[in-house]
């Protein structure tokens, strides 16, 4: 490996594109592993613009470990809901009876809650004061509209009109990343031709942390606890008709009424309902010369799964893992050497993944007879088989594969 080459007008050590949760909290575990290692973190949306994300986010028991070692968790503690109860049924909408195939104990092998539901404005407004009281600094609104990769470093030009100097530019800037598309980095691309739609309800009695997905013939429609009488709905659709429902709140709130039964007593639909195109999203590579892909830049993956989210988390442990050690041992971070270790770390399970949540999104995404019986079949036998349900469990709570020391809960 190469020794770090001095830097010449270096404004920080490492420059972040993107202000969501991956973005933050890697500038928070180097700045809280490396005390004099500087990070600029470069927001496209203003400050506040935060607190308008009605989405919820499903944490794994990794992450958790992850968030409570970055200082942040004690803030989100208070307004997660532990998953208790997983329940998965298989019907189509004018079922009168949804039969339970598959049930899962939401207790993780550490006796902690395998995941947390947790409203995304509360997980980003707790990283954004951790960012802030470990000495990040966070340049927004402000946008990376291009950057030239050097010997000895990256200049990395603003929308401003300003230059920073830095030895490592991350790309953490969503699926449709544009540092992606600057770096010339290809990415394998698949269509669903399915929106996701999310909302907030209401509703009259507790959920009592159960989690709920239907699949049905449109795709899943999962109901997610969260505190107090409220849940989180992720609802998969095909692409057409998710522009019809969200067109008119009539017939969105109908169709939604027909999906989530009456279990929980009367509903109310909080805040305006968003949709998102569905599609699988991988880059060919994670790293280039002093530049690095996290979060979703590196991969979008169907939500069926759920894990999204803890994806992310897992870039953000292994590379600050990378980084930190590179660093205590004098070699140049943003070398192809030591960003190699990061994409050897993450590719494979990355790809794993995709390929995982794509097989579910074909196989319970439809209607055909024939495939239901074999994949209702299959729901039955795992539930019968205590080990297999163990395992995933463990896959759900991100204890699978080899771990970074964060989400382990060890400092780096």
């Amino acid at each position: 490996m190469e020794e770090a080459p001095r830097a010449q007008r270096l404004d920080a050590d490492l420059v972040i594109a993107g202000g969501g949760h991956v973005g933050l909290s890697l500038a928070v575990a180097l700045r809280q592993a490396l005390p004099s290692f500087s990070v600029i973190v470069v927001d496209a949306a203003p400050p506040d613009a935060a607190k308008q994300d009605t989405r919820a986010s499903a944490i794994a028991a990794a992450g958790r470990r992850m968030l409570a070692q970055l200082g942040a968790w004690a803030d989100i503690a208070p307004h997660a809901q532990p998953i208790t109860e997983m329940v998965i049924t298989d019907s189509r909408t004018d079922d009168a009876v949804r039969p339970v195939f598959l049930t899962f104990d939401g207790t993780a092998a550490d006796g902690q809650p395998f995941a947390h539901m947790v409203m995304n404005t509360t997980m980003n407004g707790a990283l954004r004061s951790r960012a802030d009281a470990a000495g990040a600094a966070l340049m927004a609104p402000e946008t990376v509209t291009g950057f030239t990769v050097e010997t000895s470093g990256v200049d990395v030009l603003l929308v401003s009109g300003r230059r920073l100097r830095t030895r490592l530019l991350v790309a953490a800037d969503g699926v449709r990343s544009r540092l992606r598309s600057m770096a010339g980095i290809s990415t394998v691309d698949w269509p669903y031709d399915q929106s996701g739609i999310v909302a907030t309800v209401a509703h009259e009695r507790p959920h009592g942390g159960r989690a709920v997905e239907h699949f049905l013939p449109g795709g899943p429609f999962a109901i997610l606890p969260l505190t107090g009488n409220r849940s989180s709905l992720v609802w998969t659709e095909r692409q057409d008709k998710a522009e019809r429902l969200l067109a008119d709140r009539e017939i969105f709130r109908f169709e939604l009424e027909r999906r989530f039964g009456h279990q929980l007593g009367e509903i109310e639909l909080l805040g305006v309902p968003q949709g998102f195109p569905l599609g699988l999203t991988l880059a060919r590579q994670f790293i280039q010369p002093r530049f690095a892909l996290a979060g979703d830049a590196a991969h979008g993956i169907h939500p069926i799964a759920g894990q999204g989210l803890n994806l992310g988390f897992r870039d953000v442990a292994a590379l600050a893992e990378t980084i930190a050690e590179a660093e205590r041992l004098g070699l140049d971070i943003g070398s192809t050497a030591v960003l190699e270790r990061y994409q050897r770390w993450r590719r494979f399970d990355t790809v794993e993944m995709g390929v995982v949540t794509d097989v579910l999104n074909r196989l319970f995404s439809n209607d055909n007879p024939a495939v239901r019986v074999v994949r209702d079949i299959g729901l039955g036998l795992v539930d019968r088989l205590p080990r297999l349900k163990r395992m995933f469990i463990g896959e759900a709570a991100g204890g699978g594969g080899d771990l970074p020391r964060l989400l382990r809960g060890e400092a780096l």
